[in-house]
């Protein structure tokens, strides 16, 4: 099966509504990736059939439940979760950053290539990033855990900014481990479509 045709049946067992032209560049995306990544060794998904499920449904699931216009994707690597959801949201902005250079060449030439306006790759240490506003959301999908995603993201939200870590199985520790001045909003359990194991969605904010 063709990767469009293979999207389109995984997005059909979502309440997603994305566009042709969308799951095009969402496609475009996968190509890309799977090209870059004989060289530059981007990811560990090899396949671009498991890339659709692994790292474009697990990132747009997230979509419906981001609030806000500006989004930054700490550690995005290879783009995740920042592209797709760029892809599914033209109207929201997102700064992808990352420490890694070939990342953000990646990342550079996938913005020309798929002409993403709302998409802006960023080449630095999360900890040394000023931002010249606030973002709504920092998004996180790579971070070890949710204490050094917050101990190093915290300078990068605004009063009613909100942390999104994307988690695998509910991370119950590390959330009774929170530091005193974050609270837990609410934790969503994902379905993606035909990837085994748990997802969840971690929404934070500063008390």
């Amino acid at each position: 099966m063709d990767l469009t045709a293979s999207l389109k049946s995984l997005l059909e067992k979502t309440e997603l509504s994305v566009t042709d032209e969308q799951v095009a560049k969402l496609v475009g995306y996968v190509e890309l990736l799977d090209k870059w990544n004989k060289a530059y060794n981007l990811t560990s998904v090899r396949d671009p059939q498991d890339m659709l499920v692994k790292h474009i449904l697990d990132s747009l699931v997230n979509g419906p439940h981001l609030n806000g216009q500006r989004f930054i994707d700490v550690g995005t690597g290879p783009g995740l979760p920042g592209i797709p959801l760029a892809i599914l949201y033209p109207e929201k902005q997102f700064v992808l950053l990352d420490s890694l250079g070939k990342r953000v060449t990646f990342l550079k030439q996938v913005v020309y290539q798929l002409k993403l306006g709302n998409v802006t790759p960023v080449q630095s240490r999360v900890e040394n990033y000023q931002p010249q506003a606030p973002f709504d959301g920092v998004l996180s999908r790579a971070f070890a855990s949710l204490e050094d995603m917050l101990s190093w993201c915290k300078h990068l939200v605004g009063e009613q900014g909100r942390f999104y870590a994307l988690k695998g199985v509910y991370p119950e520790q590390e959330l009774a481990q929170l530091p005193e001045d974050i609270e837990l909003v609410r934790s969503v359990a994902l379905q993606v479509p035909a990837l085994e194991g748990e997802r969840h969605l971690i929404e934070l904010k500063l008390r």
